[in-house]
């Protein structure tokens, strides 16, 4: 059935006229007064509606029974990720949405190909939400992540308390960690969990030391060194298939 996003209150019985860019997705997609549609506003489940009206530029729905569907894994993670250069940043934003990913923190950092400031990094942060928007669509969940607005590095550290609170993890993905991943624990903490991962390049030697002093473990994947927009894939989907979020 095909799912929208909508940023209203909801409520059955309602009779609400689409935002423009879901009457072009209504339009393109041909449905027709009387067909049925799922619309979510980010806050958890879902609402059938039935297109009621339909114009050449508007459409109208009657908002229907209200199903407390979640499809969230069993823990909250964000991904902070250094910026990835041309579209791997995009791609990777919607794939980590698909496996779960709670909120996203672009990072700056001093191997970082693309540098994102001012009304150029609004834009940026606008154009990625808009991703997980459509991602969230597409798999089918309820509950909108978030993506902050792109910082350097070392004020987002700085940002965070000196160490986890408990049930806490802060992982930092290194190629030069000593600690694999098979040695994290095979039950989902109780709090959040913050995923560190550098640009191409990775972080350097003092990024990594400062992430380290704000209490993140580094953890390696194995002997050979992933691209950027394939290690944060790669461990997000070995954590939902360890802690239960598939």
């Amino acid at each position: 059935m095909p799912r929208f996003f909508v940023d209203h209150a909801l409520h059955p019985g309602a009779t609400l006229q689409l935002p423009d860019d879901v009457t072009r997705h209504v339009q393109v997609l041909r449905l027709h007064p009387g067909d049925t549609i799922e619309l979510f506003n980010g806050e958890g489940g879902h609402f059938d509606a039935e297109i009621v009206e339909m114009g050449r530029r508007d459409t109208r729905v009657r908002v229907g029974e209200f199903r407390a569907v979640e499809a969230e894994p069993p823990y909250r993670l964000t991904l902070a990720q250094g910026i990835a250069g041309s579209d791997k940043m995009d791609w990777l934003i919607e794939k980590a949405v698909e496996l779960g990913a709670a909120a996203f923190v672009p990072l700056v950092t001093a191997r970082s190909v693309v540098r994102l400031s001012g009304d150029r990094a609004a834009r940026r942060q606008l154009h990625w939400q808009r991703i997980v928007q459509a991602s969230c669509e597409q798999c089918g969940r309820n509950r909108l992540p978030e993506v902050a607005a792109a910082q350097e590095l070392d004020a987002w550290l700085e940002s965070l308390p000196t160490s986890p609170g408990e049930g806490e993890m802060r992982l930092l993905l290194s190629p030069r960690a000593n600690q694999p991943f098979a040695a994290l624990p095979h039950e989902a903490p109780r709090g959040n969990v913050t995923l560190l991962i550098g640009p191409e390049g990775g972080l350097s030697a003092d990024e990594e030391a400062a992430a380290r002093e704000r209490g993140f473990t580094a953890i390696g994947l194995g002997p050979r060194v992933l691209r950027t927009e394939t290690a944060g894939i790669a461990v997000l989907a070995a954590l939902a298939a360890r802690w239960g979020g598939w």
